[in-house]
């Protein structure tokens, strides 16, 4: 399975669900733009977007709710080691008050890898963030920054928008 993401104004995106109505998106805004993404296993339909494998797939991404994305940069001879680290995480997030999705993507262009949560609400995810399931699993990242990245990691953050 694989996820599929552009971005640009509001506007523009809802277009494409006129225009590709087979087609379940998921619509967010941040402070700067939208975002529209899908999942599905044929060619995406964006002129200009990005692709990515699922490799991990947890819960259902709502119509609601708010959107984390980590973003992190990883050198081609980390990702082994980096997917690895991943798939070996327990199940602490979808445990948490809150929780309604989480995606590991992995790009199929490029070396940013996306780690996707979906929360009810920006409360949620705080929550998440100084719970004590946080700090276990991401212990001992704080020293020192992994070998693997190839940039230092960033978030994007947004709200699910309602079509009505």
């Amino acid at each position: 399975m694989k996820a599929f993401m552009t971005n640009g104004t509001i506007d523009f995106l809802l277009k494409l669900d006129e225009k590709h109505k087979d087609i379940p998106f998921h619509f967010m805004t941040s402070n700067s733009n939208g975002l529209a993404y899908y999942e599905g296993s044929k060619k995406s339909v964006f002129s200009a977007g990005r692709e990515y494998d699922i490799l991990i797939e947890k819960g259902d991404i709502l119509d609601d709710g708010y959107v984390v994305m980590n973003n992190i940069p990883v050198i081609e001879d980390g990702q082994a080691s980096f997917e690895a680290r991943f798939k070996k995480r327990g199940n602490d997030v979808d445990m948490m008050p809150g929780f309604q999705a989480f995606r590991f993507l992995k790009p199929r262009k490029g070396n940013t890898y996306v780690v996707f949560t979906q929360w009810q609400s920006e409360q949620d995810f705080e929550n998440w963030k100084n719970s004590e399931q946080f700090k276990q699993s991401h212990k001992g990242q704080a020293t020192k920054p992994p070998a693997y990245y190839a940039d230092k990691p960033f978030i994007t953050t947004y709200h699910m928008f309602d079509k009505e």
